[in-house]
């Protein structure tokens, strides 16, 4: 992880950032913040009732075109900020009564984050530590960041790869984020929840439905109970909100209806899945999107 030649994810860009040259994802040298706050509409084994201490990075290495944070995604909102100043955000979320330090996009700032994950840890963060991803990684990447991480909470967006080009200029989404998915599992294994529910270690995947995407989504589901186990926690995700430019896109201009979700669902349970967790579509509004 270099970002002298940076290949942190698939992009691959071989790029100086330390240089000044950008890649794909537009990130510096230095790790850029948009937003540190207790956030309380995650899955409720993350959120619990003081909150997931969320610290949201500014940039993104996807183009996604519903992209609701995209003032920070894609345009960049937020400050540089030193790996000290890193630090500091973590113990204050630590001290607010966080139950743990969510990292929301943090692919791009891997290096950096795992610097300053060590420093933390040795000023007395003890809290459990969260990998918020799009899932588009490198397996070498994950590695290195083994033994700092305790959940991974990545996306499986996309099946297809026509799709994930149209839709996140992503370049073989699947190949990338399945192979991920496996090494997260491989480092975390399943949630292990507190007597509160909590959950204190292990994966967790992030399915969100778009609308006219049910092929999509049932092969992912299928995948999921072949592949990696029945018993992985997948989060089906109802939220789906035309924002950004996804109005450009008349088949995604429009909210998920009632049937595709229910068949989802459904789905769901017809393939052996039994975990997880299931975000009904009163979520899709813009008021649950975070003010930047």
């Amino acid at each position: 992880m270099n970002l002298d030649n940076c290949k942190i994810c698939p992009w691959e860009c071989g790029i100086s950032r330390t240089g000044g040259i950008k890649g794909f994802c537009r990130a510096g040298e230095k790790i850029r913040v948009a937003k540190a706050a207790l956030h309380y509409w995650e899955e409720p084994c993350l959120s619990g009732t003081r909150g997931s201490g969320a610290i949201f990075f500014s940039n993104c290495n996807l183009r996604c075109i519903f992209c609701q944070n995209f003032e920070i995604s894609q345009l960049a909102k937020g400050k540089e900020i030193s790996l000290e100043q890193f630090v500091e955000i973590c113990l204050d979320l630590q001290h607010q009564g966080a139950h743990n330090i969510n990292l929301v996009s943090p692919t791009h700032y891997a290096p950096l984050i795992k610097e300053g994950l060590k420093m933390a840890k040795q000023r007395g963060l003890v809290l459990p530590i969260i990998y918020n991803s799009n899932g588009y990684e490198k397996v070498e990447t994950l590695q290195a960041l083994a033994g700092l991480v305790d959940i991974y909470l990545p996306d499986l967006k996309y099946y297809t790869d026509q799709v994930a080009k149209k839709y996140s200029q992503a370049d073989n989404y699947f190949f990338y984020a399945s192979q991920a998915v496996q090494e997260m599992f491989r480092q975390v294994g399943n949630p292990r929840f507190d007597e509160e529910g909590i959950m204190k270690k292990g994966l967790l995947i992030r399915h969100l439905l778009l609308p006219g995407q049910e092929q999509d989504s049932r092969k992912i589901l299928e995948w999921i109970a072949r592949e990696m186990s029945p018993d992985v926690y997948v989060s089906v995700m109802g939220q789906y909100t035309p924002v950004f430019r996804a109005k450009e896109y008349p088949e995604l201009n429009r909210r998920v209806a009632r049937e595709e979700y229910e068949d989802i669902i459904e789905y769901f349970f017809n393939v052996g899945l039994h975990n997880g967790f299931m975000q009904g579509l009163d979520s899709a509004e813009e008021t649950f999107i975070p003010d930047f």
